[in-house]
Order: structure tokens, then C-alpha cells, then sequence
């Protein structure tokens, strides 16, 4: 269906699954050991997932709205927009998708008591709509973009449930029964490892498709300091990657299974992607170093059931 090609749903489901694994795995079993009752209901996740998947499927078609000409270079054969969707159709999808998005999270916002919050949709919009007018033409600043909205996808269950548990029961901050840092950690530690390989695979992503974005007078990174370069910046996000998840361990976790699971399903993912892109000689090598890279992210989020069993085990024994 074309609709859910443009939105990409696959991506959307991703996030989603996500958000529940955060709130399922990192948040509540947080609250379980200082036994405090969530604040944050799967309700109001629900309408936070709505809202979320709603603005980044309006970003998905108004990025390919604006990237036609490109596409019909780098992936003539997926190209949506002008064959099987109408630009006229598009953008209606765009200005619907952003509008639903905006009202479902100023909805969770004040259902958890802070308004304000809400803000954070219009803003996303916005910075989408400048991604894909302006910003992913420009040297690492599309980059980073992208790199910031899949990073704060693990923060936003924490945020809310901080949030509304601060409106809801302050005394438990101010007796220092909690500290709000605590619910924290472990969301900030998968937005800056959702960040981190976002930015390699956006890199990536931009070697593969040097051709169409030369032809729409891009200036990503290819195209301003060249494959080599790129090549060296990749393997140095690479290799910090492969450190802090080694900090992580040895200052967090420290605990057997966890480091056999990174060591497998993370590290060892990360070596190959490292050899593969330092031997990058083809469009098809960034590929499928794109795709090794997002399984790398699906394998980080399949941590958390991991997390889930420590935390239950800890809950047994204490």
C-alpha cells in the first residue's frame, strides 16, 4: 500500500516497540525497586506513540516530497511520490499526519500535567519540514538531525513518567526517596547508542546515494570531504561506540550475561560493520553496511528484555 510505503511503517513500528520496551524494561521496574506506582499509564504511552509515529510519518512524506529528483537517481524502482501518490495527495498526508501528531501530544502532555511538553511536537515538525527543505543538503547538519530524533525516542517514556510523577506525588523527590536521575540512566544510555548509529547510518546512507544528491546540489559529507574521510569518520563513531558500551558495562551493569550479550549481539556486529566500511568500494557495500548498521540498532533494543530479567531478578532477591 502506498500510504504505508511513504510513511514507513516499518520504522514507526520500531519506534513504538521501543517506547513500550522502555517504559516495559527500564522505567517501571525502576519504580518497582523504590516501590512507587507508575504515573505514566499505558494510555497516555499509547497517545505518546501516536503523536510520535503521527509527526515522524508527515516527516517520512514530506522528505520524499522534497527529494523526488534525488530519488529518481539513487532508487528509481521505490519511488513513490509521482507514480503512485500525487504531490497534490502527498502533502495532505503531510499537513494531516503533523496536525494529529500535535494534538495527541499536547494531549499526553496534559494528561500528565505539564502543557509545555507538548511543545516538543511543533517543534519536531518544524525541524522536519527544515531537514527536508534545507538541512539534509547541508555538510553533517541533516545528520545530526536524524541522529536527534531517533535519539530521543528511548528519553520520552522516562521524561513523561518523571514528569508526571513529579506533578503527582512531589514528596517522593523531596523526602529523597527517589532520585529523579535514577529513571533516567538507562533511557539516556539507548538515546546516545540510537544516536550514535543513527550517524553512522545516515553517513552511510549518504555514501550510497552521492549520485542523486550531487545531481539535487547537496553538500553532505561525500560529497564535501570525499568517501575516504567519510569512511575514517564512520570507523571513529565505530570505535566509540564499541567504548561506551564498554564504560557502560564496567560502570553500570557489570554483570555477566549483559556483557556476554554485548560482546555477541553488539560488539562483535559492530568489528564487521567496521571492516565492511573501511572496505567500501560500491553502492551495494553501503547498502548493505546501512542495513548491518540497523540491525545493530534492532539488536541494542533487544537488550532491554535482558534489563527486564536483571531487574526482576534483583526485585527477588531484595
Amino acid at each position: 500500500m502506498p500510504f504505508l510505503q511513504l510513511i514507513r511503517y516499518k520504522n514507526l513500528i520500531m519506534i513504538a516497540v521501543m517506547m513500550i520496551l522502555i517504559k516495559l524494561c527500564a522505567v517501571d521496574p525502576v519504580l518497582n525497586i523504590f516501590k512507587l506506582q507508575p504515573t505514566f499509564s499505558w494510555l497516555d504511552l499509547t497517545f505518546l506513540i501516536l503523536a510520535l509515529c503521527s509527526v515522524a510519518g508527515g516527516g517520512y512524506v514530506i522528505n520524499d516530497y522534497f527529494d523526488t529528483k534525488a530519488d529518481r537517481v539513487n532508487r528509481p524502482e521505490s519511488l513513490i511520490i509521482g507514480n503512485e501518490v500525487s504531490s497534490a495527495t502527498a502533502t495532505t498526508y503531510h499537513m494531516a499526519l503533523s496536525v494529529a501528531g500535535c494534538i495527541m501530544g499536547f494531549l499526553v502532555s496534559i494528561r500528565v500535567g505539564f502543557w509545555p511538553l507538548g511543545l516538543l511536537f511543533p517543534f519536531l515538525v518544524g525541524l522536519l519540514w527544515f531537514y527536508s527543505t534545507a538541512y539534509k543538503a547541508m555538510f553533517l547538519v541533516g545528520n545530526l538531525v536524524v541522529a536527534f530524533m531517533i535519539g530521543i525516542v528511548p528519553l520520552l517514556p522516562a521524561i513523561y513518567e518523571l514528569r508526571g510523577l513529579l506533578v503527582r506525588n512531589p514528596g517522593v523527590v523531596d523526602a529523597g526517596a527517589l532520585d529523579p536521575l535514577t529513571i533516567l540512566v538507562m533511557p539516556a544510555g539507548y538515546a546516545i547508542f540510537a544516536f550514535v548509529t543513527t550517524l553512522i547510518r545516515e553517513i552511510i546512507k549518504d555514501m550510497e546515494d552521492i549520485d542523486g544528491d550531487t545531481v539535487q546540489g547537496c553538500r553532505t559529507m561525500p560529497i564535501v570531504l570525499g568517501q575516504t574521510a567519510c569512511k575514517i569518520v564512520v570507523s571513529i563513531l565505530i570505535l566509540a561506540t564499541i567504548a561506551g558500551l564498554h564504560y557502560a558495562y564496567l560502570v553500570y551493569v557489570n554483570e555477566l550475561s549483559t556483557g556476554i550479550y554485548m560482546g555477541l549481539a553488539l560488539v562483535l556486529p559492530l568489528l564487521y560493520l567496521l571492516y565492511r566500511v573501511i572496505t567500501i568500494k560500491t553502492k551495494e557495500n553501503c547498502h548493505h553496511c546501512s542495513t548491518v548498521a540497523k540491525i545493530i540498532m534492532a539488536l541494542g533494543m533487544c537488550y532491554l528484555f535482558l534489563a527486564w530479567h536483571t531487574f526482576a531478578t534483583f526485585m527477588d532477591e531484595f
